[in-house]
């Protein structure tokens, strides 16, 4: 077969094996969430609140999770019965609810989080490299879904006022944390920090320029696009 002429577009190919490893992940949250007496929308909210020690609104886990308020006041119910999490009227909005985990929850939150999973394996099979690479790959794709509105703001380095990028460009540990004041790699960038501060709008489009510039840009050329022969 002449893969040159296929006539598949690679972003369809893309995609395709993106759902094809989706499918591996939802099979692994029906086990873990199984083995843990929870349904998967559980065992997600516990999972999504166990590295949030002061909790959030309803609303937002909804939004996070993307599924509706009612289904997710149908999640947050159940899990209250089990003792997993609590509710109550946030300080700053009477009318919100703001979702904590119980001791209880949030060690089961994560016990789920680092349990081993089918994807987990396989992406332990990859190089450190190849590793770092597919990180900038998601956290390039979280950053057009996040600015397309399809995602609600992940805690990630790159959206953060204490991300330094290319502070360091003669070493491996290129960038820097100013919250923990201390280089950082790529391969050391977070998707979900517990001390994520967003920047402001202005800082977010700089510090990213500069990333894409230096991280995206080295990520590129390890991985050639296949050429057909003339």
């Amino acid at each position: 077969m002449d893969h040159a002429s296929d006539s598949d577009p690679l972003v369809v190919r893309l995609r395709e094996g993106l759902e094809r490893i989706a499918f591996v992940l939802r099979a692994d949250l029906w086990t873990l969430a199984g083995q843990s007496g929870l349904n998967p929308s559980q065992a997600q909210v516990l999972n999504l609140l166990a590295s949030r020690p002061d909790g959030m609104r309803a609303k937002d886990v909804a939004a996070h999770l993307s599924v509706s308020a009612a289904s997710m006041t149908d999640t947050l119910s159940a899990l209250a019965r089990k003792e997993l999490v609590t509710r109550e009227a946030d300080l700053s909005n009477a009318r919100a609810v703001r979702v904590r985990s119980t001791e209880t929850g949030r060690i089961l939150g994560e016990r789920i989080a680092q349990s081993s999973t089918q994807v987990g394996e396989a992406l332990a099979t990859l190089s450190i490299s190849a590793q770092a690479e597919l990180l900038l790959t998601q956290i390039t794709l979280i950053r057009q879904l996040q600015r397309a509105g399809a995602i609600p703001l992940q805690r990630m380095c790159v959206s953060c006022r204490y991300f330094r990028p290319r502070t360091y460009p003669a070493s491996a540990k290129l960038h820097h944390c100013a919250f923990i004041d201390a280089p950082i790699g790529d391969g050391d960038l977070r998707l979900d920090c517990m001390e994520h501060e967003i920047a402001d709008s202005d800082l977010q489009d700089a510090n990213w320029e500069t990333f894409a510039a230096t991280s995206l840009a080295s990520a590129d050329r390890t991985v050639q696009p296949a050429r057909s022969a003339p």
